[in-house]
């Protein structure tokens, strides 16, 4: 699994968490929906710039969005 994945599956455990649904989180971070359900499918390679928009818009931070082993190597 490569990082585009491990990101995108973060990105929607934590949608979830939060009852977001993609349409919410895109109005939220003020991204387009299906760019968002790009990035949780692992087809998109994501800037630092909407990385923050979205860990933001989950009411997290990069130090906890990246706290999880499957980002560790």
């Amino acid at each position: 699994m490569d990082i585009r994945e491990q990101f995108g599956i973060k990105v929607k455990e934590l949608r979830d968490i939060k009852g977001f649904s993609i349409e919410h989180l895109a109005n939220v971070s003020n991204i387009d929906r299906n760019y968002i359900s790009d990035i949780e499918k692992g087809k998109r390679n994501v800037s630092i710039v909407i990385m923050e928009k979205i860990i933001h818009a989950l009411d997290a931070d990069f130090a906890t969005f990246f706290n999880d082993k499957r980002f560790r190597k």
